[in-house]
């Protein structure tokens, strides 16, 4: 199942015009959780943007929220990418504006 993620993270990342930003919403939803405001503070990334990000992360299974849908309930890591999270961090350091 590894390689299905691999792709799934080359694309999400590494193939579209987003992932950069994908790749640090990974990273700091791997620190700690977050909610969409907080991520935007965080990251000094527009709120409406990240949100665009977390819905297509999630989509995706990347991305879980144990509450649902509640209004500023945070986003956590799927236990699918946390316990795949070397072939993100594999990926984001192959990146051409990775700045690791």
């Amino acid at each position: 199942m590894s390689a299905g993620l691999r792709q799934l993270l080359w694309y999400l990342i590494a193939g579209t015009r987003g992932g950069l930003n994908r790749a640090r919403i990974i990273e700091a939803l791997h620190e700690r959780p977050y909610n969409a405001n907080q991520l935007s503070d965080v990251l000094e990334i527009d709120y409406r943007t990240i949100r665009h990000h977390l819905d297509l992360l999630r989509k995706n299974g990347l991305l879980a929220r144990p509450v649902g849908d509640v209004y500023g309930s945070p986003y956590f890591l799927s236990a699918y990418l946390e316990g795949n999270y070397a072939i993100f961090d594999e990926i984001r350091k192959k990146m051409p504006s990775s700045r690791r």
